[in-house]
């Protein structure tokens, strides 16, 4: 991508530059992924399914909302876009083929903000094999992206929130906490005072792709992308699953430096782990004779749905969580 910083001015604007002169900037210097058969350029990209399925899934990035301009560089936030995207097809055991991005923006953008947008999408992309198929982009008073991810089953079933049966155990791959220590540093003007890796894992969070696949391949239930908190997500699970999770605190991997820095801003680790959200760790039942992969951890076990309505589908040590288990958009 580095070709792009010589077709821009450091001064131009997306209004300078135009709808087209901004597409035909970012696109043209795209590589295309393997499963692209025609990119940028028509009025359709056309990806390969060698599956005869097609797994999709789509978000939306709002500026204020899921990112700020203050806090994260356009590059960074053209990883994090691309990141949570292609985290939903891995939890659904499926392998990313592309991305089609939406961007609106205001026309006053600098184009080399969105040129190291595109950079960021890019870079995020390859680490999974994928690439950026196509997309459009329009005029708005702030910045919103919007994002599909396309993925390819290979022959297998895909890996629904609906699977999860009682003895099943509960593991986690990636890492919980993070995101949301970062979150609070940022929002108190200290990020100089704790972790970096907790504001670069807000900013980009690093999903584990490639747990998805393998959680597929050794017989995973249930899965899914921890972006709402994991006592939401597993909520979701037990939901569908018409089931109950009880988790074991004790279980959860705690880095120290998380929480020392817990203890200095005067937070709760545990809180953060379970209920922040935004790492893209994948969460998932395995029945207990599974031979688990390495890189999962076991983390609570799947119970008997309560035959009281009134009782917390998921549990923390035997007991309801108390507050809130995760981010709500319209709470």
């Amino acid at each position: 991508m580095s070709e792009l910083a010589a077709d821009t001015s450091a001064d131009e604007t997306l209004s300078d530059v135009g709808e087209f002169g901004l597409i035909d900037r970012i696109s043209r210097h795209m590589a295309q992924g393997a499963a692209v058969l025609l990119g940028p350029g028509d009025d359709a990209a056309v990806l390969a399914a060698p599956d005869g399925r097609v797994v999709a899934s789509t978000d939306l990035l709002l500026e204020g909302r899921h990112f700020r301009t203050d806090w994260s560089t356009g590059y960074q936030i053209g990883r994090k876009a691309a990141a949570q995207n292609l985290a939903d097809i891995a939890a659904m055991g499926a392998a990313p083929t592309g991305l089609l991005v939406g961007l609106a923006a205001p026309g006053g953008l600098p184009v080399d903000w969105a040129r190291q947008f595109a950079r960021g999408l890019a870079d995020e992309c390859a680490l999974v094999g994928v690439s950026v198929a196509g997309g459009d982009t329009t005029r708005a008073a702030s910045i919103m992206i919007a994002v599909t991810a396309l993925g390819d089953l290979g022959g297998r079933a895909p890996v629904t929130r609906a699977g999860a049966h009682p003895g099943d155990m509960v593991a986690i791959a990636g890492e919980l906490g993070w995101s949301a220590c970062g979150y609070e540093l940022l929002s108190r003007g200290a990020q100089g005072e704790g972790p970096r890796k907790a504001v670069a894992r807000h900013r980009s969070p690093e999903p584990p792709y490639a747990q998805g696949l393998s959680a597929a391949m050794a017989g995973a239930t249930a899965m899914i992308d921890v972006s709402d908190g994991l006592l939401a997500d597993l909520g979701h699970i037990a939901r569908e699953s018409d089931v109950g999770i009880d988790l074991e605190p004790g279980a959860f991997p705690i880095p120290e430096e998380l929480a020392e820095a817990a203890r200095r801003l005067d937070k709760d680790v545990l809180r953060w782990i379970l209920t922040g959200g935004e790492d893209h760790a994948l969460a998932a039942c395995y029945p207990a004779v599974a031979d688990i992969p390495q890189g999962w951890s076991v983390v609570g076990t799947v119970l008997k749905r309560s035959a009281d309505s009134s009782e917390p589908r998921v549990t923390v040590a035997g007991a309801a969580w108390d507050g809130p288990q995760g981010w709500d958009h319209f709470a």
